[in-house]
């Protein structure tokens, strides 16, 4: 399933996609909080201009999937936003969006990565520690939904 799909970094005009695809999944499994909203509303600002990086899975040339590194210090970047639309689950397209990212962090010097969040989402908990993200943490302040902290040290 994976032969015409392709993952890319950010575009302006992926900028719909990367907002409608956190929005579906966030509002499906919690509520929308203030933090999203300003990743979301303004991902150039938030996430790009302090160096980070957005990809976006591409299938057949439509973004179906997303993900979002963004920088925590010198050497260290939060896997955030990561979405993919729920018709094209199932076809490693969380794989292709989390090997991207970890790549990019490597070329980036980065030694760890990290991700906030929540246990109730065992496939994506699962996806996480088939990449290596191992549980250092439980709270923290930015978001109310996440019990959990994970990193992958590179």
């Amino acid at each position: 399933m994976r032969s015409s799909s392709n993952v890319e970094t950010f575009h302006p005009r992926y900028l719909a996609a990367f907002k409608e695809l956190n929005l579906e999944w966030i509002e499906t499994h919690f509520s929308v909080e203030k933090t999203d909203l300003e990743q979301l509303e303004n991902p150039e600002r938030a996430i790009l201009s302090p160096g980070g990086e957005i990809f976006f899975v591409l299938d057949e040339g439509t973004p179906v999937g997303t993900c979002a590194l963004i920088p925590h210090g010198p050497s260290c970047f939060e896997l955030a936003k990561m979405a993919v639309d729920p018709k094209y689950r199932g076809r490693g397209y969380g794989d292709l969006l989390i090997e991207a990212a970890i790549d990019w962090a490597r070329r980036h010097h980065a030694s760890k990565v990290l991700l906030l969040s929540n246990t109730v989402l065992e496939p994506a908990i699962s996806l996480y520690r088939k990449h290596g993200f191992t549980e250092c943490g439980t709270s923290h302040d930015d978001y109310l939904r996440c019990n959990i902290q994970m990193e992958l040290s590179l």
